[in-house]
């Protein structure tokens, strides 16, 4: 409940009402339950999607109260990292450091780290009081949602490293809390708290996405971070991340958040493709019944379907999604872009066009991206239907280096990469790109995706060997013709993986390799190709080849397009073939 004051005394005489009127304050504090329950209430707004009735239950308190002020920050930083808008990032980082400031009042005023050892060496928790326990997890889960805008901003492994180093706070608050949570377990100090169940959610969600997310780090990213105290274990990681979601507390639905978007975005993005999709369903199903409408919950089971190979049903879903609510746009964007590649995976490229210039008109995270894009999927149609479209594919290439952009003072490496292969259209008489929106399916681990239907990679197949056929049969070779070869024999091996043809898949990836000395442009082809033919020597059980290559790829070769992406999968894939080390607690 919330605690109101008594007021400032004055004579009842008619001359000073005015003034006693104006002195007695308004609410002053609020109790760690009542800000709880309120808290519970705004979550399921949010999910409803009244979006902004959520942040006006939460705005009035956001100074005053921990959980008001996180929950506030929260919401912000959750349509930041769904969105990747560049001013929803830095409102969200606004809103968070507000929000560190409003935890820091109710922290125990000597150094925390000092606070937290000194409860773990004498086993017991009586020395901070329960609302100091709250702010602890409060403002290391600040700190952690600081951390994951700073990844949102930009994938580049030395910016990670850089915000890693400043939530090394966050990562210490947990760790010891962690701590004091085992050594409460022996007591029975932890049912006399009310609220204590909210602090074992909260040290669940911290401990299991540090770990998760320092596992996906390279080794010599890791190896840094271990020198000053960081370390990541997966299945630790996931293992706390699934207790916090099947909990009561107010973080099981981030918990439960955090680990679909690992199944199903970031073990596909900067990993091997692998994702638990049977995990990510039964996460999901409770909350599909709670929120039968809900846009974050359709969403996501939209997503679900797609990694499914389920396109049809996912396109439905999203159509879904954006007629469930129109508050924020940004998730019709988020949709428009994963509806772009349901269609490119089924080659359907008016379809694909026309949402690829949805992006392109509506949203503003990337307009060298979405350009790109739109140019490159309108290159995969016959001339007289591009025609149709009004579109100038020459031109769209060559507005795309104009429209770069930064983010926190670093370029997206997407948009580095599509740079880079549009400049084969700013000369007097451009050189087309053979089949570039394959090229991007294959930059977002979309064959891994559109392996799941056999009828749809034998049409993708059909398309690359025709690219194939008009390569050889060019009079006039241009100096590109070697990159285009490789690329085409990159994809074709790919289709020919995951239609289990696996022997004519290695003759495609040797091609490539044999091909090293003739490549002038494209060169994260070989990279990239070592690791996939490692990928299939794994699917084929040769262990020992499988690490030779990928190691190959790690070890051999620097400042290529695309590098930090495929240091990641390069990682997932390794710690996969070695074995990851034993569940134990950090």
């Amino acid at each position: 409940m919330a605690f109101v004051g008594n007021g400032t005394e004055h004579d009842a005489d008619e001359e000073h009402f005015e003034d006693a009127f104006e002195n007695i304050p308004v609410a002053s504090k609020m109790d760690l339950k009542c800000a709880l329950e309120e808290c519970t209430m705004a979550l399921n707004l949010f999910l409803n999607n009244k979006f902004s009735e959520a942040l006006e239950l939460l705005h009035p308190w956001a100074k005053d109260s921990m959980y008001h002020a996180l929950g506030y920050s929260t919401i912000l930083v959750m349509q930041a990292a769904m969105t990747f808008e560049p001013q929803d990032i830095q409102m969200g980082i606004g809103t968070m450091k507000d929000a560190l400031q409003t935890c820091q009042r109710f922290r125990k005023r000597n150094s925390v780290v000092e606070s937290l050892s000194s409860l773990v060496s004498k086993q017991t928790v009586d020395q901070l009081s329960e609302e100091e326990m709250h702010a602890e997890i409060c403002y290391a889960e600040c700190l952690l949602q600081k951390a994951a805008l700073t990844f949102v901003q930009d994938e580049n492994m030395i910016n990670f490293i850089k915000g890693g180093l400043k939530i090394r706070t966050s990562y210490q608050i947990y760790k010891e809390c962690h701590q004091v949570l085992r050594a409460a377990m022996n007591q029975d100090s932890k049912n006399s708290r009310e609220t204590y169940y909210q602090v074992e959610g909260g040290v669940k969600l911290g401990i299991g996405a540090f770990n998760l997310m320092l596992s996906l780090l390279p080794a010599r990213i890791l190896r840094l971070l271990e020198f000053i105290g960081f370390s990541g274990n997966r299945e630790f990681g996931l293992f706390q991340l699934r207790e916090g979601a099947s909990g009561a507390s107010l973080r099981s639905i981030l918990c439960v958040l955090t680990l679909l978007f690992y199944h199903t975005y970031i073990s596909l993005i900067l990993g091997t493709g692998e994702s638990n999709l049977q995990e990510a369903d039964m996460l999901l199903q409770p909350y599909l019944k709670k929120f039968p409408n809900g846009s974050i919950i359709l969403f996501y089971a939209a997503r679900i379907d797609i990694l499914k190979g389920n396109f049809e049903q996912a396109e439905v879903t999203f159509q879904e999604c954006i007629v469930a609510q129109h508050e924020w746009k940004q998730i019709h964007h988020l949709c428009y872009w994963e509806l772009m590649w349901c269609f490119t995976f089924q080659q359907d490229w008016l379809q694909a066009y026309r949402y690829a210039d949805l992006l392109c008109k509506e949203s503003k995270w990337s307009k060298a991206i979405y350009v790109y894009q739109k140019a490159a999927i309108l290159s995969m149609l016959p001339d007289d239907l591009v025609r149709t479209t009004r579109e100038d594919i020459v031109a769209l290439f060559r507005q795309v280096e104009g429209l770069k952009q930064k983010i926190a003072g670093k370029s997206i490496p997407t948009e580095k990469f599509a740079i880079r292969k549009s400049r084969r259209y700013t000369a007097a008489n451009p050189v087309k790109l053979t089949l570039p929106a394959l090229e991007m399916l294959y930059v977002w681990n979309g064959f891994t995706i559109v392996g799941k239907r056999s009828d749809l990679t034998e049409h993708l197949l059909i398309t690359i060997e025709k690219a194939e056929a008009d390569l050889q049969a060019e009079k006039n070779a241009t100096e590109y013709f070697p990159d285009d070869q490789c690329l085409v024999q990159l994809l074709k091996g790919l289709c020919l993986k995951h239609l289990g043809r696996l022997l004519q898949a290695e003759l495609c990836f040797n091609q490539v390799i044999q091909s090293e000395k003739r490549l002038k442009y494209d060169h994260y082809l070989l990279p990239f190709t070592f690791y996939e033919l490692g990928l299939l020597y794994k699917q084929q059980g040769d262990i020992e080849k499988a690490i030779k290559f990928i190691e190959t790829a790690k070890n051999n070769y620097k400042d290529y397009s695309m590098e930090s992406r495929l240091h990641f999968r390069i990682h997932a894939a390794l710690s996969s073939l070695k074995g990851s080390p034993p569940s134990t607690p950090p």
